[in-house]
């Protein structure tokens, strides 16, 4: 049987991570501290298997943002990464390289969520195809999910 690795990384790829082995429970959580690190309505996280959590290319700069809760963050661009505590480390299911399978199992501190999350999926979608063909013209600098020998790329200034 083959050891589970996965790779991710802020937006701008200063900051990237390999994990290896079996990740734990994907979670999201409603607490005002998440909402506001992630600047969202709730984070996405799930747990790192201990000790198997290695950063490839720099490392996160933390803010302590209670006694013994830690949260890193690229300081060149912001992506939220981690959230440090007493019982380990849990990443950001959105800088994961590939997520799709990372779907929350379970929701936390749930009393504390924006009133109108329940229902944001019930809006509708916008279709219009003029918007997403001036999408296309965009010219990203940020970095593609898949780990890079050098970043930026020759030229590229971030």
């Amino acid at each position: 049987m083959t050891e589970v690795t996965r790779s991710g990384g802020c937006q701008c790829g200063a900051v990237r991570f390999r994990i290896r082995g079996e990740l734990g429970r994907p979670s999201i959580c409603h607490c005002r501290m998440c909402q506001k690190q992630f600047g969202s309505f709730f984070s996405a996280l799930v747990t790192a298997p201990d000790g198997n959590l290695e950063w490839t290319r720099g490392e996160p700069t933390y803010f302590q943002s209670s006694v013994n809760i830690e949260r890193g963050f690229c300081k060149n661009c912001g992506t939220p990464l981690t959230y440090r505590h007493p019982g380990g480390v849990e990443i950001a299911i959105g800088a994961f390289d590939e997520r799709d399978d990372l779907a929350p199992q379970i929701q936390v501190n749930h009393a504390s969520r924006l009133p109108w999350v329940e229902t944001i999926f019930q809006q509708p979608v916008h279709q219009n195809p003029d918007f997403y063909a001036q999408q296309e013209r965009i010219i990203s600098f940020q970095h593609p999910d898949h780990d890079t020998d050098i970043w930026p790329s020759e030229g590229l200034k971030i």
